[in-house]
């Protein structure tokens, strides 16, 4: 009877956690400037398309994920409220103050940058970031053949393309980087290895720690048995469904709009969750499902493509490195989810009850947990995207730590799996709600 209650008791306070938990579908996420880079005579031209009201709020955006997290949150949603020409004329006023922060140099020399035009869209949902463009422009010294640019840490990430010549130069620089030397008649592209090792940290970290809808798709499948066999064929299909949507919607053959993709992503969480409660075992339609849904999950990685812009000079191996990025991300979770289950099952299979696991797991609980603390101090923006996962981390522990202590033959199916199942429904079916209604 105590056991029951103790599950119940944690089963509710995670309930409740997970309808609280935002979806990663969210409405103010900070993407990575786009900026393309053209030449005419001695002009350098920059057309950057980016989040205006960021600049504007004067958000640190390598300290945030969302703007939600920001202490500049209610100004930043004053100014997505105003009108196309209030925030033009805003921006038009502070581009000076904001062109500090933009360093574009032709050897030892810091070039004058004037803004040229800059153009918002209409206010439309409110809950969707407004896209913006903005041109600006510099005058080359005589002899110049090359320059580097960047920008300071706060104003975020950037996609640095460099326009009308061969073999162009691109980059994804972060917030703080600069570019390397470009060389104004081309000539500089990244090679395909240094482009492809900078996209797997890209797809990494949309796994790890943005994606947790990803993560509770693949602990949907990990739930489904203790044996490897059924699990490498459930990843096996996923990631084959989800290498070819990607492909195809990174290349343009495939678009979904984002208002489908994403519930439907949260729903196929939800059925995966909910069979595993039925089933004991890899069913022969199971596979074929997992196939189906990686495709609409590969739709959702694509979306995260989009807002990098892949470089055409070398856009097989930034698809590649981005995919095998996601990949190691998956395994990664994986990976922990066995490493926080192998004494619960050992101990569920030989019907033994462990005090000092038991002792063991809690102590794991409340390591991780407080891993949110220095988080918190230092980089305080990212605690909303580590917060889910390390609470899901610690709730797969705190199971565990209910199923060594019962010493009953097969305790982690019914204290672990199915209820960690359960939760994951229950969150995913939320998600669909919210996706869809909210």
């Amino acid at each position: 009877m105590v056991l029951r209650v103790w599950v119940l008791a944690l089963l509710s306070s995670v309930m409740l956690f997970a309808i609280t938990v935002p979806s990663p579908a969210r409405a103010h996420e900070v993407v990575p400037a786009i900026v393309d880079l053209s030449q005419d005579g001695d002009t350098l031209t920059f057309q950057v398309s980016a989040t205006l009201e960021t600049m504007l709020a004067g958000i640190d955006l390598t300290a945030v994920s969302d703007t939600d997290d920001a202490p500049q949150a209610n100004e930043y949603d004053r100014l997505r409220a105003l009108p196309p020409g209030d925030i033009e004329a805003a921006f038009t006023r502070a581009f000076s103050d904001i062109a500090d922060g933009m360093t574009v140099m032709a050897g030892d020399q810091r070039l004058a940058l004037r803004l040229n035009d800059v153009t918002a869209d209409p206010v439309g949902d409110l809950d969707i970031p407004r896209d913006s463009t903005f041109t600006f422009s510099a005058t080359l010294p005589d002899g110049a053949e090359s320059v580097t640019v960047g920008w300071e840490r706060e104003l975020g990430a950037l996609v640095l393309r460099q326009q009308g010549v061969n073999e162009p130069y691109d980059a994804y620089l972060q917030g703080g980087e600069t570019s390397d030397n470009i060389m104004l008649s081309g000539g500089n592209a990244r090679s395909a290895a240094v482009t492809f090792f900078s996209y797997i940290p890209t797809g990494f970290d949309h796994i790890v720690p943005l994606g947790l809808d990803h993560i509770l798709f693949v602990l949907g499948l990990f739930f489904l048995s203790t044996r490897l066999k059924p699990l490498l064929w459930q990843v096996s299909a996923f990631t084959l469904a989800h290498t070819i949507t990607l492909a195809l919607a990174a290349l343009g053959y495939v678009t979904v709009p984002g208002s489908i993709v994403e519930p439907l992503i949260a729903l196929s969480i939800a059925y995966v969750a909910i069979e595993n409660l039925f089933s004991r075992g890899l069913s022969p339609w199971r596979p074929v499902i997992i196939f189906g849904f990686g495709l609409l999950h590969g739709l959702g990685f694509a979306s995260v493509l989009a807002e990098f812009g892949l470089p055409q000079g070398q856009f097989v191996p930034a698809l590649i490195g981005f995919n095998i990025g996601v990949e190691i991300g998956q395994l990664c979770v994986i990976a922990v989810a066995f490493l926080c289950v192998y004494k619960a099952q050992e101990y569920s299979v030989t019907a033994t009850r462990s005090i000092p696991a038991v002792v063991g797991y809690l102590a794991a609980v409340v390591v991780v947990m407080a891993l949110l603390i220095p988080v918190a101090a230092f980089a305080p923006g990212w605690t909303g995207d580590l917060m889910p996962v390390m609470a899901t981390l610690a709730v797969l522990l705190g199971l565990c730590a209910v199923s060594v202590n019962v010493g009953r033959y097969d305790s982690y199916t019914d204290i672990v799996a199915q209820p960690a199942s359960v939760l994951i429904a229950v969150v995913a079916i939320y998600w669909v709600i919210e996706r869809v209604f909210l």
